[in-house]
């Protein structure tokens, strides 16, 4: 499920969308603007940046919720 370098704004949007399904916001959320500056071929990086406590148990409980639920 590799995506194009440039797609990389779409990637950070669905994530946004689906952090926020469950109720969870990354304020610093976005692209890595300074992988853009690697050599060819580009592979950009998603900044997930910092949360407070609350946001990571969140995050820690959909994860964990998900890694239960039999993937089809």
């Amino acid at each position: 499920m590799d995506m194009e370098p440039l797609d990389i704004d779409n990637c950070v949007a669905e994530l946004r969308t689906a952090l926020a399904a469950h109720g969870i916001t990354l304020p610093s959320l976005g692209v890595d603007a300074p992988t853009f500056a690697a050599q060819l071929p580009i592979r950009p990086l998603v900044a997930l940046g910092n949360c407070n406590k609350a946001t990571a148990r969140a995050l820690t409980d959909v994860l964990n919720k998900a890694a239960d639920t039999p993937c089809d």
